[in-house]
């Protein structure tokens, strides 16, 4: 049995950053050295992105590249050595106080769109890998939105980049068990508050690239028009010899990302393999995939999952332009994908690939 999906939503904070300004602040916070700065115009150049936005708020960048301390930011360098700006407990209050509110603001266009009222969802599947906090935003959603104490309430936690798509594997599951029921699956993920201060090449990269979003779907096992977009299959895949090239860890001041050069390499040579025997399960090649919404870790994991599949650069056109213009929200990112290719109504069927550590590979089938 599918997942169909009735409703798709998505929401921002109001804080946007373009990479010019990103660039100034990673050398404000990052090198550590005059040669190091020279390193940083080059990363943020290559980023594939134009603007990101965040939810620290446009005064803390002009405070730190203007250094001034008008919005009285934890995130405000100290000028002591060494500094590694906030600490984990005080990244978490900021996550506790700013992820509902976009959670919220993605579910509700969900709910909205798919003419399902708040009070029919039955089932209510959370995910985030930047932030924890209890009651978290799952409470904020069914306080909120008007959902029913009873909701049946499922949260993938610090998955990574593909978690959204682990998120529909769930959605899907109950739809199957279930045929009435409702299930809104809902992504926050506010990466700006993991900024690596100091010198670390691989997180240097990583501020170049992550940003801060929420994504929401409604859906339930039928229903829908014609156009409705169906997820019929799901699959996983880790490659246990490469756990070391992508890592989330917790640490005294922030979380820590890690993003060998290694990634592309390994994708190229283990994506293919494995999506062809996937595929075959449903009775599908690559050539039959006529829209792709790959999760845009950065351009060259982008282009190395492209080459892999063998398609060209138009094919992936959904997923650079939402790198261009939101940056890499983790897993909230492929929802934004998927609602861009169903606004420009792309042809079906088609391949959803995230990333995620381990180093795992996440796929979903729309059809």
């Amino acid at each position: 049995m599918a997942f169909s999906i009735l409703g798709i939503g998505t929401a921002n904070p109001t804080g946007t950053l373009d990479q010019h300004d990103a660039q100034k602040v990673a050398e404000y916070l990052c090198a550590q050295s005059a040669e190091q700065a020279t390193y940083i115009p080059a990363i943020y150049g290559g980023s594939g992105i134009s603007r990101r936005f965040i939810c620290l708020g446009t005064q803390v960048i002009k405070d730190i590249v203007e250094n001034t301390r008008i919005s009285n930011s934890p995130f405000l360098p100290s000028g002591e050595p060494g500094d590694r700006g906030p600490t984990t407990r005080e990244r978490m209050a900021i996550y506790e106080a700013e992820a509902p509110l976009l959670a919220i603001k993605s579910s509700a266009e969900a709910l909205a769109q798919s003419g399902v009222l708040p009070n029919e969802i039955t089932h209510l599947v959370t995910v985030s890998c930047t932030g924890f906090a209890a009651p978290g935003f799952d409470a904020a959603i069914i306080n909120d939105l008007g959902l029913c104490p009873s909701v049946e309430r499922t949260h993938v936690g610090f998955m990574g980049c593909h978690a959204a798509l682990n998120g529909l594997r769930v959605a899907r599951a109950y739809a199957e068990s279930d045929p009435k029921a409702r299930v809104l699956v809902c992504s926050v993920e506010l990466c700006s508050l993991h900024y690596n201060y100091g010198w670390d090449p691989q997180k240097v990269v990583a501020n170049a690239l992550f940003s801060d979003g929420s994504g929401a779907i409604v859906g339930a096992a039928s229903g829908g028009t014609s156009s409705t977009w169906h997820v019929t299959a799901n699959g996983s895949c880790m490659i246990p010899e490469a756990a070391e090239v992508m890592t989330w860890t917790i640490g005294d001041h922030g979380f820590g990302m890690t993003l060998s050069k290694k990634i592309p390499e390994v994708i190229g040579k283990k994506l293919r393999p494995w999506l062809d025997e996937w595929l075959a399960k449903s009775g599908k090649k690559i050539g039959d995939i006529k829209s792709w919404a790959i999760h845009p870790g950065g351009p060259k994991i982008l282009d190395a999952a492209s080459t892999s599949i063998g398609l060209k650069g138009e094919e992936t056109w959904a997923s650079r332009e939402i790198l261009d213009q939101y940056g890499n929200m983790s897993s909230s990112t492929v929802i934004f994908i998927l609602k861009k290719l169903m606004a420009k109504k792309s042809p079906l069927p088609c391949v959803s690939i995230g990333f995620g550590p381990g180093l795992n590979v996440e796929v979903a089938l729309f059809e």
